[in-house]
């Protein structure tokens, strides 16, 4: 008997671990970056709230990411004398030196190519936020109407945030988070699958329990 419960326990969570795996899906969006030192930071406000300095260097990715702690970075150097070398500064104006990485054709959609990575310096008012930025050196831009930022010099052409499954680039997680959350109206919740396989286990678990009690009461 003791044999067969463990083999209905193992069923049991390879079932639950399998449910997980079929609920994991990412999201197709362009995801936001602050250059601190050498590293990329997720950023934690977005675009069109953050008002960068003279000399700061922002990044932009375009993937498909199922969490931010995972998120895929923009890829290459990002050092701000090498982008805005040709750039002079001016009284009045700032620089701000912007990586934009349109991502692999794994994380396209159907029917589009990625354009190549590239960097810009843009030259804006001392005001400026990042978004004002981006616009002045990669439109045309696209916002949904939840502001969320949804293409970059016109790619990608369609779509915005949507969920997708993650075998799509197994390689780039990260959501959009506060920078891009949309609701598609999908229930987030545990599957059918998940919530049958946690039943068994708890029923195992009393019948194991169970056994137990019978063998130590038994005369």
């Amino acid at each position: 008997m003791t044999r067969r419960v463990v083999l209905l326990f193992l069923a049991a969570f390879l079932l639950i671990g399998s449910a997980g795996q079929a609920q994991a899906a990412g999201y197709r969006y362009w995801s936001f970056w602050d250059r601190d030192g050498d590293q990329w930071v997720y950023a934690t406000q977005g675009p069109s709230l953050t008002r960068p300095s003279d000399g700061d260097v922002r990044g932009f990715r375009f993937a498909v990411s199922a969490n931010s702690d995972d998120a895929a970075k923009p890829r290459g150097a990002a050092d701000f004398a090498s982008i805005c070398a040709r750039t002079p500064a001016e009284d009045g104006s700032k620089r701000v030196a912007l990586v934009l990485d349109f991502g692999t054709s794994a994380d396209a959609p159907s029917g589009e190519t990625p354009p190549p990575r590239r960097t810009a310096c843009a030259q804006v008012a001392p005001d400026a936020t990042t978004a004002d930025a981006l616009a002045d050196v990669a439109g045309p831009l696209r916002y949904n109407t939840s502001a969320l930022l949804c293409a970059i010099g016109g790619y990608p052409k369609s779509g915005c945030g949507e969920q997708v499954s993650q075998e799509a680039d197994p390689t780039a997680t990260g959501s959009p988070d506060r920078q891009a959350t949309q609701d598609d109206g999908t229930d987030d919740g545990p599957s059918v699958g998940l919530i049958a396989g946690i039943a068994v286990v708890a029923a195992l678990a009393g019948a194991t329990a169970w056994q137990a009690r019978r063998r130590r009461n038994a005369p």
